[in-house]
């Protein structure tokens, strides 16, 4: 299909309530998830959400088997989520740095459920039930944020702790677009 443009911070279209998915299984949704996994591939992404490319839509994607931008992540099953639902499996929490497609080039310590329970529907609108832990939590919430109109950096409580990624991690490349 084709690459979309990724929103940046500061686009306020990126700070919409996103609105439920209501048709599934339709060339246009199909169409859609289609150019959200080329433009998070073609970005080294692990994961995207639909407002991400301006699409006002609780629809998130995300995945992979390896990730240049977290080259010490697991991997996570690719997925399409629509209409999601999160619950925490407890109060645990854990800090750890997070990216994004709309913040490129910097990263921030932010603190997230260590396990969580999630579930919500593909693109034919079969339905999808997890319970998930460690880096596959962390990316689901950071995607399902995106729907409620938040950006990681509204997370950080620490900011001595968010930065540029090629100061705080020389080691990953530079000219990457986080």
């Amino acid at each position: 299909m084709s690459v979309r443009e990724i929103l940046k911070m500061g686009d306020p279209r990126l700070l919409r309530q996103a609105e439920p998915v209501t048709r599934f299984g339709t060339r246009d949704l199909q169409a859609l998830i289609e150019d959200m996994f080329d433009t998070m591939h073609a970005a080294s992404g692990a994961g995207l959400a639909a407002p991400q490319i301006g699409v006002n839509l609780q629809l998130v994607i995300f995945g992979f088997k390896a990730n240049t931008r977290y080259p010490d992540a697991p991997p996570v099953p690719e997925t399409v989520l629509i209409n999601p639902v999160l619950t925490p499996l407890s109060d645990e929490t854990s800090d750890d740095w997070e990216g994004c497609l709309s913040v490129p080039g910097l990263r921030g310590m932010v603190p997230r459920w260590t396990a969580l329970h999630y579930e919500g529907a593909d693109q034919h609108g079969n339905p999808i039930s997890r319970d998930v832990d460690g880096f596959h939590a962390r990316v689901v919430q950071h995607e399902c944020d995106h729907l409620a109109g938040i950006l990681y950096p509204m997370r950080i409580k620490d900011f001595s702790k968010f930065g540029y990624t090629a100061i705080l991690f020389p080691e990953l490349d530079a000219n990457s677009d986080d």
